[in-house]
């Protein structure tokens, strides 16, 4: 029960509440006008609506029960039952209700001049962690963005193309990988090369430096970073690492205090690159998350160390397919499968990143 001003609201009239107001961001239009002209998308799993569709490689959402709860259902490669925080993103800015995968072919000009995600599953910043997955690399999604730049040059003149990059914003999210699956791996290159993790996460931050710098010589000016999310809180990390990963899930600190210490290094060295007219800004997606999973929202989510798809604790990608069971109510899950949000969670991100994203376009 919750009280306020002497009167006590049921918790379950609160819950209700919550998701009646989601529903109706999802079916209202947007009215924030055209500071941005186009959100353009770079990272991992989290932020790929489907380009992996067009790529050799089994890090793939594109089959049920990915998609249950998107627009028709449809399974488009988004590794969630439904929307991501970019499309959430590019609905409260007005550009479009979801952000499409630049690889795919049926887009047309209309599509590509309000953005796109260049983003890959399984991609990291260390270009090593993309080729474990065959997800594409940072310079990669860069060098796509550059396609687009080619094309829209092509289709809509250098001036009108000039405009859309400059009023666009950009989001970049990437890193969990690097760290989840490449530097703590079953493959011990990186740990070798950098034996310490600080001196691996000051190597990545080399590359980061290196792909904003070029990202805003390319023509962006408002930029958000979003850092890592508590990666001992991802499902499959507490299986992989719990001494008792069936009764006693709990998150593993160890690799909480990871995040923690590179969003704090992430953050603090984004200050430096900021130039005049310019906007690069950290976006904390650690903070809601581990909200979520210690029940600080006004959310119940009733489980929060599983995945509502098969076991909960080790599927994701083809692992979680049209066999797989499912949980009664996903709404009640933070975790879709094993390392990705569920829809409602990814709104709940989205709403904590909506003061940043006012203060980017204002």
């Amino acid at each position: 029960m919750c009280s306020t001003s002497g009167y006590t609201v049921p918790s379950f009239f609160l819950n209700f509440l919550i998701h009646v107001l989601y529903a109706q961001f999802l079916f209202s239009n947007n009215a924030h006008g055209k500071q941005i002209s186009a959100v353009f998308v770079f990272g991992d799993s989290t932020v790929d609506p489907g380009n992996n569709n067009y790529l050799p490689t089994v890090a793939r959402g594109n089959f049920p029960p990915y998609g249950k709860d998107f627009v028709n259902h449809q399974p488009t490669g988004r590794f969630s039952n439904g929307r991501l925080v970019t499309d959430f993103i590019a609905s409260f800015v007005g550009v479009k209700e979801n952000v499409p995968p630049f690889l795919d072919p049926s887009l047309t000009i209309e599509d590509l001049m309000t953005g796109v995600s260049f983003a890959s599953a399984g991609a990291g910043y260390d270009p090593f962690t993309s080729q474990l997955s065959g997800a594409l690399t940072t310079s990669q999604q860069l060098e796509l963005f550059r396609d687009y730049k080619r094309k829209m040059k092509v289709a809509v003149g250098k001036e009108r193309t000039d405009e859309i990059i400059k009023s666009a914003g950009y989001i970049v999210s990437s890193g969990t990988n690097d760290f989840a699956f490449n530097y703590y791996g079953p493959v011990s290159v990186q740990r070798t090369l950098y034996p310490t993790i600080s001196s691996y996460q000051n190597f990545l931050w080399q590359i980061i430096e290196e792909f904003l710098q070029d990202l805003l010589n390319e023509g962006a000016m408002k930029i958000g970073v979003v850092g890592v999310p508590p990666i001992g809180c991802l499902p499959a990390i507490i299986t992989l690492n719990s001494k008792d990963p069936i009764s006693g899930r709990q998150c593993i600190e160890r690799f909480n205090a990871i995040s923690r210490d590179y969003n704090q290094l992430l953050e603090s060295n984004l200050k430096g690159l900021r130039r005049t007219n310019t906007r690069v800004v950290y976006a904390d997606i650690y903070t809601p998350i581990i909200n979520m999973v210690q029940g600080n929202t006004q959310i119940d989510f009733e489980e929060v160390h599983q995945g509502c798809c098969g076991s909960g604790l080790i599927e994701a990608d083809f692992l979680c397919n049209r066999k797989s069971p499912l949980c009664s109510d996903v709404s009640k899950y933070v975790f879709w499968d094993a390392f990705h949000p569920t829809e409602i969670a990814y709104y709940v991100i989205f709403k904590s990143f909506e003061p940043l994203i006012r203060q980017i376009i204002a």
